[in-house]
């Protein structure tokens, strides 16, 4: 996807945080004027690169550690590679802050400045560049089955808890011809599925004029050649219309009715209190989603312990899980981020009592998640590989059409023509709490 000299750069990179990030990384990498060549090890590295989370402070810490083991690693080496650290913590914090914590670091990139990243790190490496030198390019790391497709940056909203809008700014849709010109690149390279990410995907074109812009974004992807699968991540619950619902269900494949709802929480009063943008019954959505696409795999999150949830508040939210029986449910416990509303707000929930219900809620997701995969065992689904076990000889890793890469639960599967990046129709022998077991 680039055109750069055949000279090669030698590189230790990792991505932390969400696929937005890993997408940022994987366009840096693919950008350069040079050929990247992947190291396992810091000691061969001429270039050390850490995409930073920020977005909350166990993603911060987890962030600090990555770049002192890093700083601790390359100190050992006989030639010191340059040391590049970037992404939102850099973006929450600023670099010149963190500099005086880390002067070990090279290269400071803030999320703010990713379109010079590649300019930056160029000189800093003693290459060459010049303005047209940036190729656009991109450099997958997450193998030749799937792909992440970033369509917007930041978000509009200004929900209490969350720190996104003050690190990546507002909502900025990317054009849609770039889109497409992506993603027919990455169908070009083999990959069979896109999965479109955004702070909220429901928005995209919004800041582009575009009233309905998702649904003819879509239209223009799924007529792709190549194109297996195509997922929707992170889909606003006011953002999802009878419409769209009504085009995933007639247009069918490649389009997965598959839908990722981040919801938060279920009760009106606490998500008032979270600014979201629907402070009402979540159930409505659901109801008009299982109405329309009754066969819908559904996600969402949840946040426990937020400030002014009683034990009312959330039994609610524990009947509500019941009820609605999630595909999958992640679960964090509310953590109070400096420089947002949530953090000033009184009734701050005792840390012991949020990591109880975060525990309470995920045992029951846990009974839902292993009566709905069991569900499936007898029965015969395509199975898109993803890459061989690191430990099992003949064994793979692969996934059905309602498991998304790296966030929900795995399918494991052998037999005849199972390699990474194919498609295979298998039968279903297996199933634990979050994993399926499949024969080729």
């Amino acid at each position: 996807m680039t055109n750069r000299t055949s000279r090669s750069l030698a590189v230790w990179s990792l991505s932390l945080g969400c696929p937005k990030n890993r997408v940022d990384s994987e366009h840096l990498l693919g950008s350069l004027p040079v050929s990247v060549k992947s190291v396992r090890h810091i000691s061969r590295a001429r270039l050390v690169f850490i995409n930073t989370c920020g977005f909350i402070s166990p993603a911060v810490r987890e962030s600090v550690r990555a770049v002192l083991d890093a700083v601790s690693a390359v100190a050992h080496c006989k030639r010191k590679p340059l040391l590049a650290v970037a992404g939102c913590m850099v973006g929450r914090y600023g670099a010149e802050t963190l500099a005086k914590d880390l002067p070990e670091v090279d290269v400071w990139l803030p999320t703010a400045s990713r379109e010079i990243w590649p300019a930056i790190l160029a000189r800093a490496l003693g290459l060459p560049w010049m303005p047209s030198s940036k190729a656009g390019g991109r450099l997958l790391s997450t193998g030749p089955s799937y792909a992440w497709l970033k369509i917007a940056e930041g978000c509009r909203h200004r929900c209490a808890f969350c720190t996104i809008p003050s690190i990546r700014g507002t909502l900025k849709s990317v054009e849609a011809a770039n889109i497409l010109k992506e993603a027919k690149a990455l169908l070009e390279e083999g990959v069979k599925e896109l999965a479109l990410v955004a702070q909220d995907s429901t928005d995209w074109g919004i800041d582009l004029g575009l009233r309905h812009g998702l649904l003819p974004l879509l239209e223009d992807l799924v007529r792709l050649d190549g194109l297996v699968w195509l997922r929707l991540l992170y889909l606003y619950p006011a953002g999802i219309t009878p419409a769209l619902l009504s085009f995933i269900k007639e247009t069918g494949p490649p389009l997965l009715p598959y839908l990722d709802i981040p919801l938060q929480h279920a009760h009106p009063e606490i998500l008032a209190r979270m600014g979201r943008p629907f402070a009402r019954d979540p159930k409505r959505i659901l109801d008009v989603v299982r109405g329309i696409l009754p066969e819908a795999a559904l996600r969402t999150t949840f946040i426990v312990g937020y400030p002014g949830e009683t034990e009312a508040h959330f039994d609610y939210l524990c009947r509500f899980v019941e009820e609605t029986r999630f595909q999958h449910v992640g679960v964090f416990a509310y953590q109070a981020e400096e420089g947002t509303k949530a953090a000033t707000l009184p009734d701050q929930v005792p840390n012991e009592i949020k990591e109880r219900r975060k525990e309470t809620l995920m045992n029951i997701q846990t009974g839902i998640s292993e009566a709905c995969l069991a569900s499936y065992v007898g029965k015969r689904l395509p199975v898109l590989v993803d890459a061989a076990h690191p430990e099992w000889p003949g064994l793979h890793i692969g996934r059905v059409w309602f498991q998304a890469p790296e966030v929900d639960g795995i399918t494991y599967v052998s037999g005849p023509g199972v390699t990474p990046g194919a498609m295979r129709e298998c039968d279903i022998v297996e199933s634990s709490v979050y994993d399926l077991t499949a024969l080729a």
